[in-house]
């Protein structure tokens, strides 16, 4: 009886490493059944990837006029009253209470 199952034991075993690969295939994490959800993700980390681009751009236009070369001193004065929390007498401040809730 051994004998009789022994000539089919490699062809159960590549029908089994068939069967693996073929459930991995579809439902594994790069499956063929997520690629809707890859796709999604995609877009979205696109769409995270331009903002990003978008705000360094400005970032970098911001640093170029805060360097010796080309000072700027409307956005000299702007950033110190940022940081330091300075205003001109002439200035309107509005004081917000940030939201706890």
């Amino acid at each position: 009886m051994f004998s009789r199952l022994q000539t089919y034991l490699p062809t159960a075993a590549l029908a089994f490493l068939i069967f693996y690969f073929g459930f991995h295939a579809l439902t594994g994490d790069r499956g063929l059944l997520k690629s809707r959800q890859r796709e999604a993700m995609r877009a979205e980390k696109l769409q995270e990837l331009r903002g990003l681009r978008l705000e360094r751009r400005d970032l970098e236009a911001r640093a170029r006029f805060l360097r010796d070369e080309s000072l700027s001193a409307d956005l000299l004065e702007e950033r110190a009253h940022v940081l330091l929390g300075f205003a001109d007498p002439r200035d309107y401040v509005i004081r917000l209470t940030p939201d706890h809730g």
